[in-house]
């Protein structure tokens, strides 16, 4: 593997002849396989009525609880349990609906994708920017430092030992758990402003969104702010609006970073460089997704069904447009074709062991001695 003995300070120098490395057989071999499963069982891959359901049940929640938070909670417990089960709706929302949507993974409609892809605005979130900074930087660069803007946390925080190291960052594995639950809060008032102002992601550039785009980024804002402050602030004070607002953030918050840390920022999760002459990943892309990425909590409904099949990351890196609800079958084609082109296919079968995996890989990179002016193995 590639490991510069000095940090990346520049990585734009390299952006545009960034390649991945010669198609190795691995993803046609896969996609025969995947193929013959649905033809095979007569599934459909998009349009299930299954999915359809569980939006049915996500959205219900959603709504019931921010009814019964608004207009019904009179004492402060009761406050405070729906302002839990808000954050928690939210992030479902985001986990499943929203992100099967985006992904066009919903349906065979591209309307009805578009539509499930803008619950994100409705949120809070523009789901035209989450599109440029997920879809095309994310799912391209999984876990190269510089380029995936995803595990960049700019000096809070190290996620790649890639990263520059500051002294501060040695309790990291005990702070990053709490600035976590700030995500949601600077998503929805900071990054998609930041984002469309400079017309950058990181270092990446994305074209702004001009036209329908730019006009559904300002009404998803201003029904965001409706919902989340106009609205209750009719019935109650300001103060306990934005204590409440900022209790179902916070869990919003801690809850989307986690199951996303979970996925790339553990032991065991590659994080090539490319080349700095060439500006090469050494594996192919099918490969370098499958070697950047841990599935986890496989065997647990509870898990699949609320992150929305996200514990199963490598089957959604390789099929992003296929809906979650396949991932729990296709992952034993996945891990069957690694086996036999020697590429080795990671997973925490725990929820807890993959907590403890992405503590773990905090505190390592919080010490000098895997700072980023020293070498050091990213593999377990």
């Amino acid at each position: 593997m590639n490991i510069p003995d000095t940090p990346i300070t520049n990585p734009g120098e390299i952006a545009t002849r960034l390649k991945f490395g010669a198609h190795v057989g691995f993803l046609s071999a896969l996609r025969t396989k995947v193929d013959d499963y649905f033809n095979t069982t007569g599934l459909r891959r998009r349009d299930c009525f299954r999915m359809y359901v569980k939006t049915a049940i996500i959205l219900g929640w959603f709504v019931t609880t921010y009814v019964l938070l608004v207009f019904w909670a009179t004492t402060w417990w009761q406050a405070v349990m729906l302002a839990i089960s808000l954050g928690l709706s939210t992030a479902a929302i985001g986990f499943n609906i929203q992100h099967d949507g985006g992904h066009q993974a919903y349906s065979d409609r591209r309307s009805i994708n578009r539509l499930m892809a803008m619950t994100l605005d409705m949120l809070g979130g523009s789901s035209y920017i989450w599109d440029q900074k997920h879809n095309v930087i994310h799912h391209t660069y999984a876990n190269i430092t510089g380029f995936d803007a995803d595990i960049e946390l700019g000096i809070l925080g190290r996620l790649s030992p890639h990263q520059p190291w500051s002294r501060f960052h040695r309790l990291q594995h005990f702070y990053l758990w709490a600035l976590y639950g700030f995500v949601a809060i600077k998503w929805q008032v900071y990054d998609d402003f930041r984002d469309l102002i400079k017309g950058k992601i990181g270092e990446q550039s994305f074209p702004r969104p001009k036209g329908t785009d730019l006009g559904l980024f300002i009404v998803g804002k201003v029904v965001f702010v409706s919902l989340a402050f106009v609205l209750p602030m009719t019935l109650h004070g300001v103060g306990a609006v934005l204590l409440f607002y900022g209790m179902a953030a916070f869990i919003q918050g801690v809850t989307l970073s986690v199951v996303f840390q979970l996925a790339h920022c553990v032991e065991g999760a590659d994080f090539p460089m490319p080349d700095s002459e060439t500006g090469r990943i050494e594996n192919d892309w099918a490969v370098h997704q499958v070697e950047t990425t841990v599935d986890f909590a496989r065997k647990s409904r509870l898990v699949s069904w609320f992150t929305g099949g996200l514990n199963f990351q490598i089957e959604h890196h390789l099929f992003p447009r296929i809906c979650h609800l396949h991932y729990p079958a296709i992952s034993a084609l996945v891990e069957e074709t690694c086996q036999e082109f020697g590429i080795q296919y990671r997973t925490h079968e725990k929820f807890s062991s993959s907590i403890a995996s992405h503590y773990r890989w905090l505190r390592k990179l919080g010490l000098e001695s895997t700072g980023a002016n020293k070498p050091t193995s990213v593999s377990a």
